[in-house]
């Protein structure tokens, strides 16, 4: 049976959340190519994979993080997911949004969250990290206790790791890059030598020369 990781992996390139497109790269919008292009978003309208997902995330707050007492979602794509996972765990979440607001109780934090209470940070996809380290921030400053973060997918870029480390953040994810490489030669969506691509981009995003092939070493 197939590994929690690989199971993602499949279901998500099953239903088009992540592509891989090497040869043809994405641009990010800070200018960066990349060979792969991922939107969790697509999950919440494909039941099947819903359920594998969202009951992978409940099950990975059970296990890392038995004592969590709140789930939080990040804004916007981490909320549905930290709404779901919390229904399945009989938790309460809420979500922080990005900044605060700038009309009525001008909430960053929605939802009840009390002083001291052990929060889950869920998120839909980390790369560089910053929008869960800042989420966690949030919550901190309000009186948090901050368990860590769920994720459903991390590229696993060595700056997201470095900053989550930094932050004292814990991050664990459902599936990853190498994870989907993987099961993307599997099903014959990409050659290995595409997948070595698409790891080569995930070691130095900065250095387009996985684009002509894999890195000389």
């Amino acid at each position: 049976m197939d590994t929690t990781d690989k199971q993602v992996a499949k279901a998500l390139l099953s239903i088009r959340a992540v592509f891989l497109r090497p040869g043809e790269p994405f641009t990010w919008a800070s200018g960066i190519k990349s060979p792969i292009y991922c939107d969790n978003r697509l999950i919440l309208t494909a039941p099947a994979v819903r359920d594998l997902v969202e009951n992978a995330l409940a099950d990975t707050v059970k296990s890392a993080y038995p004592t969590a007492e709140v789930l939080m979602g990040t804004a916007t794509a981490g909320i549905a997911h930290a709404a779901i996972a919390g229904h399945i765990l009989g938790l309460p979440m809420g979500y922080v949004r990005s900044g605060a607001k700038d009309h009525g109780r001008q909430n960053r934090i929605e939802g009840r969250l009390e002083p001291g209470q052990k929060v889950v940070v869920v998120e839909d996809l980390i790369s560089t990290a910053g929008s869960c380290i800042e989420t966690a921030q949030a919550l901190r400053d309000a009186g948090a206790e901050v368990l860590g973060i769920a994720s459903i997918f991390t590229y696993g870029m060595k700056a997201g790791l470095e900053r989550l480390e930094k932050a004292g953040l814990q991050n664990i994810s459902l599936t990853n890059l190498d994870a989907v490489a993987a099961a993307g030669v599997e099903a014959g969506y990409i050659t290995d030598r595409e997948a070595a691509q698409v790891l080569a981009f995930r070691d130095n995003p900065s250095d387009e020369s996985w684009i002509g092939g894999t890195k000389e070493q």
